[in-house]
């Protein structure tokens, strides 16, 4: 399986922009179908973003479709999330996850790689 980590997240102020990476290692990410799901206190985890493995399609929840980015740099090994316009109800914990299938998922239950997760705080 492929180990994954998360950075990237902070404090900002509505309006803001943050920029999350993934790193993967112990595989390629080119080999995954990549997900970004997000937590907030008290919450279900959902999702937020995916990017297929195969081609350059992608899907966004719709709270944050125009304005966050589901990006991958292979030689990089690494998922990013660019976030721009943030929102109070963005505050969250964030999730990078790999999945071994070829199309774009919105739900867990394909994802078997999980990052630990980092927490982005927007205040109004």
């Amino acid at each position: 399986q492929v180990k994954l980590v998360e950075t990237g997240g902070g404090q900002v102020q509505a309006g803001g922009s943050l920029r999350l990476s993934c790193v993967a290692s112990g595989r390629d990410i080119s080999d995954y179908t990549l997900g970004w799901f997000r937590q907030a206190d008290g919450k279900e985890r959902e999702f937020v973003a995916s990017l297929a493995r195969v081609g350059v399609n992608s899907h966004y929840t719709a709270a944050v479709r125009g304005r966050f980015t589901i990006s991958r740099d292979n030689n990089k090994n690494t998922v990013y999330l660019e976030m721009v316009s943030l929102q109070p109800e963005d505050t969250a914990v964030y999730y990078c996850a790999a999945g071994n299938f070829d199309a774009i998922w919105t739900l867990e239950n394909r994802y078997t790689s999980w990052g630990q997760g980092t927490r982005v705080t927007v205040s109004s």
